[in-house]
């Protein structure tokens, strides 16, 4: 069996067990601890899943430690300034979870210059080598990643694993081209502009037609004589607000090219160890769990 190689971004299932009205535990002494909780259960059953699969499997967890401070955000001040740091509590579970990956025997990494997206593709660009590559995520910005036929998109819970074909099918572009989409319709959630007035249906449209948008302005001529409605108009638009649309691409694109020691990572350097189970309960026991919650993360992790 051909050896994998799992990314995984963690923020996004840490922040779902957070804001999950489905998930709630607190501590003995009444501090949330729903993101810590969740992430581990998460956690144990993925890299348990990992285990049953191959012994010779590496795994990287990246976490996200840059808003405002990361390179997007000195590109471009409103970058995601509909986000607000995370509080006392939630920092300090974020932490937790970090040790949590190393006492289960998998490598974790953070930046205060790249999001956990630019981690995951500077491994996966440095380290696939001959590894299938499986990013784990339910964040679809990740898709721009999957550049080998062999790379699949995962998401443990919808029990999802999607490929380049999958992609297109779902979306009618191809993973690569998610940056020049996005660039062309923005993001509201991560307060990337866009060009006004192009929306998914147009930007589909122009992608099919031109490879990315490097294309797009070269032949700029070309749109109003294209097959959809609104042509002429929408290369005006594309004239008026290229620079807003080359630098929402920017934003919208996930860096492979990480300066960070991690770039020099080998895939040997990530393979997946056996858990340390004396420091596994002493970080439960740190984060003052109720004897329920304790036990069954435990039973969990013997699985």
């Amino acid at each position: 069996m051909k050896e994998s190689l799992y990314l995984i971004d963690a923020s996004i299932y840490v922040f779902q067990a957070h804001f999950s009205p489905y998930q709630q535990s607190f501590s003995i002494t009444g501090h949330d601890r729903s993101a810590f909780v969740g992430f581990s259960r998460f956690l144990l059953r993925l890299l348990h899943s990992i285990r049953q699969e191959s012994k010779n499997s590496s795994v990287a967890v990246a976490f996200d430690e840059s808003l405002f401070s990361g390179f997007r955000h000195q590109l471009y001040q409103d970058y995601k300034s509909n986000r607000v740091l995370p509080d006392e509590n939630l920092s300090l579970q974020l932490k937790a979870c970090q040790q949590l990956c190393n006492v289960l025997g998998a490598k974790s990494f953070a930046s205060q210059a790249y999001e956990a997206d630019d981690i995951i593709g500077t491994l996966k660009r440095r380290v696939a080598g001959p590894s299938a590559v499986k990013i784990v995520s339910r964040d679809k910005d990740l898709a721009q990643l999957l550049s080998n036929e062999s790379d699949r998109l995962v998401d443990m819970q919808s029990r999802m694993s999607r490929s380049r074909v999958d992609i297109f099918e779902q979306y009618g572009i191809w993973p690569e081209q998610f940056p020049c989409y996005l660039g062309l319709v923005g993001d509201a959630v991560d307060c990337i502009p866009g060009v006004p007035g192009i929306g998914p249906v147009t930007a589909r449209s122009l992608l099919s037609h031109f490879v990315n948008l490097d294309d797009l302005y070269g032949r700029l001529s070309e749109i109003p004589n294209l097959k959809f409605r609104g042509a002429g108009r929408c290369g005006d638009k594309l004239q008026q607000y290229e620079e807003q649309a080359l630098l929402s691409r920017t934003l919208a694109r996930i860096c492979d090219t990480a300066d960070e020691p991690f770039a020099a990572l080998s895939a040997e350097h990530l393979l997946l160890e056996s858990g340390n189970d004396t420091a596994f309960r002493e970080l439960l026991r740190d984060m003052e769990l109720d004897e329920y919650t304790y036990n069954s993360l435990v039973s969990q992790a013997s699985l």
